[in-house]
């Protein structure tokens, strides 16, 4: 793997293991399904792939922020407004 490479894969991991925290399954379920899932792709040679996996990883990140979002919405309108 090149150097651009890697480092975009860390700084990947960094960010899901971030995103992870807040996850409702908890956070070592995530963690574990996160590093599997590196690890088995961590042989992977051809740059064209890798960088296809960077790019569904940052639309994992992507989603999981709008996901986070939408539950702050939700329980922020659930505070302050009727449900009627």
């Amino acid at each position: 793997m090149s150097q651009p490479h890697r480092k975009a894969a860390l700084n990947l991991y960094k960010t899901l293991l971030f995103l992870g925290r807040d996850w409702p399954q908890g956070y070592d379920l995530f963690r574990k399904r996160l590093h599997k899932v590196f690890q088995k792709n961590s042989s992977e040679t051809d740059p064209e792939k890798i960088q296809t996996m960077i790019k569904h990883g940052e639309f994992v990140v992507k989603e999981i922020e709008a996901l986070y979002k939408l539950k702050k919405y939700r329980t922020l309108k659930r505070r302050y407004y009727d449900d009627s």
